[in-house]
């Protein structure tokens, strides 16, 4: 063999590794500061958040199976973020505690309902709230200019009836209006991020079309709604069919005034079509009813974009239609949120762009249709519009959600929409910084204890197998210094956060690299003993100890592997760091270890008992030599 290839695949390997942490996207600041690994909460602090959940729409608490179902789902997305070592446990009857590395972290987004729906927008009005002056009548100008038009649009050709030209990779996308106005951006932490005054009581209901029974709780709720308006305010508001025209009646301004002064609680329980039609209910407190508040998918909802009013129609494609959602980059470099949808999804997600695109039953009147006269399908996150889309195709593959995305914006949507929708509704309570001042005694502590330890074998390792020693101290030192870098490497693109359970899992990993020293070295003096020539035993006791050792580091890969998939929280950073190393171990045993022993074969410093670390196997051949059998015939 020639153990200079291996050398220097291992030393390109080192500098890959190390470009990669001096010069990656992520690297910033001195040199000191980009050879430092993510630490976890254990050792610099982070951030924990408690979630509260809130009664149901028939006033009941959450059950004890909806709660560990929502601490799943909130686990998973944190856990998207990367291993970042999260903890996310219930605590009593309704309380979920997140705890992640980093000061000063944004939980919020993950403990939205993210309940996706595509829905076409049937009617739009201005959402400004402008109730003292008389507010335009609903036509292709109500809306301010841009506000419902959005300047993207589905770009596939058509498919179907629509064209003779299909498109299979169909994709819909969207940014923000033309006109720049509004002030949300299709952002998952925009999107529905519950109200701190939002109270328990109020935080969950779902508005319902009066021609559907409703809870009664709901109802009780509407009636109080209904006293606090006024009698007046209630009639004239219960008697529009569309957006009060204030020109034909300048006495609605002062009769619909009431319900500009309510809360976004109490605007949650009314009908979408009071919603709508009412021009005193703004965008502003729209934006700001609970999450779930336009939960059920079979009814008509009302939710703003770019300041206008929306009335949407029921959700014909949710999403559990999504098969999956990623984020990607698109051909102009721009952050997007792919969509994938199941089989029956894909069907429904067609009839609904078929039926957007023809404008089946005249559904959408003007205000709705976009640029070029075609219906738009709004995709909802709970109470937000993310985009609206003019459907210009009839879209038979997959699509895509656009907008001002970034990376770490993007990822968070997929995770809520891949993950799926929570079973109960949240409240933030509390959000606190945690100091480490505990886990910096302790990782001084453990550090020391792992030095003194190594020192320990080191010395052993020298005083035993003298020359062969170096090898067992270098082959350690670039195992750590793998380890290391990709530790750094790893929490820049993955988030992958050094916990002390991480390093006890790396300091066991050394410990189980230190063994397969033994194993070959002993191996070594067994074939010596047999009568070959250390150049020739080097080669066959490779060969032999090598099974050994694949075995060895195979199981506790495979450990590691089994570890990292039924834990949680800190145990499963111990198994990553246990299995990262294990692997990097592997790396350094082929492409180092046998290499230099192969060289050192060469070398009369190997021949020598007291140097070479052989003393006791190279005696015993000698003392053989003079005996009947003949070690070239037996090498042979």
């Amino acid at each position: 063999m020639r153990p200079g290839r291996q050398l220097a695949v291992l030393g390109f390997i080192f500098v890959v590794l190390y470009l990669l942490v001096f010069f990656s996207g992520g690297a910033s600041g001195g040199w000191k500061d980009r050879l430092e690994p993510r630490l976890g909460l254990d050792l610099i602090g982070g951030t924990r958040m408690t979630l509260e959940a809130t009664n149901t729409v028939d006033g009941k608490p959450p059950t004890a199976e909806n709660l560990e179902e929502a601490r799943q789902i909130i686990e998973s997305r944190v856990n998207a973020y990367g291993v970042a070592e999260a903890e996310v446990v219930t605590e009593g009857n309704r309380n979920i505690v997140i705890s992640l590395p980093g000061q000063n972290r944004d939980l919020t987004d993950v403990g939205e309902a993210a309940e996706l729906r595509f829905r076409k927008v049937l009617k739009a009005a201005d959402g400004s709230g402008a109730a003292a002056a008389p507010a335009p009548s609903p036509s292709v100008s109500a809306a301010p200019p841009g506000s419902v038009k959005p300047s993207g649009s589905a770009s596939p050709k058509p498919s179907g009836s629509a064209s003779p030209k299909a498109s299979a990779s169909a994709k819909v996308t969207a940014s923000p209006s033309a006109g720049g106005q509004g002030g949300m951006a299709p952002a998952p932490s925009a999107s529905a991020t519950p109200t701190p005054s939002a109270s328990p009581s109020a935080a969950a209901p779902s508005p319902s079309a009066s021609a559907e029974p409703v809870p009664q709780s709901i109802e009780q709720q509407r009636q109080a709604v209904q006293q606090k308006v006024g009698a007046a305010a209630w009639a004239a508001a219960s008697g529009l069919q569309a957006p009060a025209d204030l020109t034909a009646d300048p006495s609605l301004a002062d009769k619909l005034k009431p319900f500009g002064t309510l809360s976004p609680q109490e605007i949650a329980v009314l009908t979408p079509e009071m919603q709508f039609n009412v021009p005193t209910i703004t965008c502003a407190q729209l934006d700001k009813r609970p999450a779930g508040s336009i939960k059920d998918p079979k009814q008509k909802a009302v939710a703003c974009e770019a300041g206008a009013k929306n009335l949407l129609d029921v959700a014909k494609v949710e999403g559990t239609d999504v098969k999956n959602a990623s984020a990607q980059l698109d051909q102009t470099s721009s952050w997007v949120v792919s969509l994938n949808f199941t089989g029956g999804g894909q069907e429904k997600w067609t009839a609904l762009t078929r039926e957007s695109f023809n404008n089946e039953g005249q559904a959408c009147d003007q205000t709705a249709l976009g640029q070029d006269g075609k219906c738009r399908v709004a995709v909802v996150l709970d109470n937000k519009i993310v985009s609206s889309p003019e459907i210009q195709g009839v879209l038979t593959g997959d699509s895509q959600i656009t907008g001002s995305f970034d990376n770490k914006s993007a990822n968070a949507l997929a995770s809520q929409l891949r993950y799926g929708a929570l079973p109960v509704t949240f409240e933030p309570q509390e959000s606190q910084n945690v100091t480490a001042t505990l886990g910096d005694s302790h990782l001084k502590a453990g550090l020391l204890a792992a030095g003194i330890g190594m020192l320990l074998v080191i010395i052993y390792s020298f005083f035993y197998y003298r020359l062969l020693g170096s090898v067992i101290f270098l082959s350690l030192v670039l195992s750590a210094l793998l380890v290391f870098g990709a530790l750094v490497v790893l929490g820049r693109s993955i988030g992958f956060t050094l916990t002390l359970a991480g390093i006890a899992g790396m300091i066991v990993s050394l410990g189980v690299a230190a063994d397969s020293f033994v194993i070959y070295f002993e191996r070594l003096k067994d074939e010596i003993r047999e009568g070959r020539s250390p150049r020739s035993a080097v080669p066959r006791a490779w060969i032999r100890a090598r099974r050994t050792i694949i075995s060895a580091n195979a199981i506790t890969l495979m450990s590691a592997v089994v570890l990292y998939i039924v834990s949680v929280g800190a145990v499963k950073g111990f198994a990553f760091a246990l299995g990262l190393a294990t692997v990097l171990d592997l790396v350094v045993v082929f492409l180092f270890r046998h290499p230099i022993m192969t060289m050192f074969a060469r070398t009369r410093a190997f021949l020598s008992p007291r140097v070479s670390g052989l003393g006791r196997a190279l005696p015993a051949r000698s003392a053989e030599s003079g005996t009947a059998r003949n070690p070239r015939v037996k090498e042979a």
